[in-house]
């Protein structure tokens, strides 16, 4: 089975809902597993479904339970589309000395290359591996790193994806222990304050604030997608249909808050997409 890479930039604080919820702070969707945030693949995958034309939706989705139930079909059937989870590649943090920072870890970095190029290795990338070192020391919020311990790291735009203007925008990148790395994601996610309003959704008198955490702006996510053994060896077509889906927006939106202008995106296809962008400006049957 071969996965496709679908990359996300976040243009604005994305909030993805969880179910965890501490005191006033209303927490975000997070991997079992480790703990960081990602985006559901299930939000990812109805939000485009939805951006499907109708005549599309039924082969590339499969149907639904409102089809079974309201227009007369026999059972629910699989699509020729599958979305996975989005995950993040680089986060973005404060930086008193270099403005903005990106960082990930060779635990993140590890796991997207199985997907994008299990050629490229990682035994040459140390922990604190920069690519703005210029002999002084670097500042990341709530940490501080003397210039002698940061690692001159010049091959860096290997690992950041292509095919997008950010390949430009993330030039100063640092690689973190998993544990460190993780930290400074959970500090430098966005806290929303919200005011809790009534019942008739107007003040009280006694109204209390809650914080929505949310996924800053600048971070870079991807999912894998390819299509499922129903395509029965027409995988191509469907490829090509959804890449089309995917170059009708400039922005996307996904997760909550829509009107308040949460979850814009950037998305865009994975290396080769520009062979591919000929293909898929072409007229596509249904």
């Amino acid at each position: 089975m071969k996965a496709n890479l679908c990359y996300l930039y976040c243009l604005s604080a994305l909030h993805t809902g969880g179910t965890s919820q501490e005191g006033n702070i209303v927490g975000i969707a997070r991997e079992s597993h480790t703990d960081l945030p990602y985006i559901p693949g299930t939000g990812i995958r109805g939000k485009i479904r939805a951006n499907t034309p109708e005549g599309q939706r039924k082969t590339l989705w499969g149907n639904t339970l409102e089809d079974v139930q309201n227009n007369g079909d026999d059972n629910l059937t699989q699509g020729t589309i599958w979305i996975g989870d989005a995950a993040i590649l680089w986060f973005p943090v404060p930086s008193l000395s270099h403005g903005v920072v990106w960082i990930t870890s060779k635990f993140l970095l590890r796991r997207w290359l199985r997907f994008h190029n299990q050629s490229l290795s990682l035994t040459e990338i140390t922990i604190n591996s920069f690519s703005g070192g210029n002999g002084s020391q670097l500042y990341l919020k709530d940490a501080i790193f003397p210039a002698l311990e940061l690692n001159a790291w010049s091959d860096y735009k290997q690992y950041i994806p292509n095919g997008n203007s950010i390949s430009e925008t993330i030039d100063k990148v640092l690689v973190l222990s998993d544990n460190d790395c993780k930290v400074l994601i959970q500090t430098s996610l966005w806290q929303q304050v919200r005011v809790n309003l009534g019942e008739d959704k107007t003040l009280a008198v006694n109204a209390g604030f809650r914080y929505e955490e949310a996924i800053p702006p600048e971070t870079l996510m991807y999912f894998p997608w390819g299509t499922t053994s129903t395509a029965n060896g027409d995988g191509n077509t469907a490829s090509k249909k959804l890449e089309k889906i995917f170059a009708q927006e400039e922005i996307w939106q996904f997760g909550g808050q829509e009107s308040l202008g949460r979850g814009l995106v950037e998305l865009w296809t994975g290396e080769g997409s520009e062979k591919s962008k000929s293909e898929i400006n072409q007229p596509q049957t249904t």
